[in-house]
């Protein structure tokens, strides 16, 4: 498979699982039953299967590992931060307040996901 193949698959994928995590932000805060659709509860799985297929296809493709590239290292650590967070806003928060305070970190977590993609750079930003 190609490079830019691989590139286009990974990105709308990302696109996707962020625009389905965003959606569901929302409906955990103003529609909560819209939660309990099975497509809901399925196709986010789905979505983030060829995220992580595409990105190991990546890594291996263009030799860049985790724990050798210190920006991919950071991207897998805020990659575990996000998913936890995740859980937290959609599923495993107990209070509302809790689920909208971990969704809003989560997607703090992902800008900075997409800043160190973008840059290679673990500190995206500068030090």
């Amino acid at each position: 498979m190609s490079y830019v193949l691989l590139k286009y698959t990974h990105v709308t994928a990302v696109i996707a699982s962020f625009a389905l995590f965003f959606l569901r932000g929302l409906w955990m805060m103003a529609a909560p039953e819209k939660l309990a659709a099975r497509w809901v509860r399925v196709v986010p799985h789905v979505i983030d299967t060829v995220l992580l297929v595409s990105a190991i296809a990546l890594a291996v493709t263009t030799a860049q590992y985790p724990f050798v590239q210190p920006w991919l290292t950071a991207k897998i650590l805020a990659l575990l931060a996000y998913i936890l967070l995740g859980t937290v806003a959609i599923r495993r928060g107990r209070r509302r307040r809790v689920r909208i305070i971990a969704w809003m970190l989560a997607l703090a977590v992902f800008g900075y996901m997409v800043a160190v993609a973008r840059a290679r750079d673990a500190f995206p930003w500068g030090i």
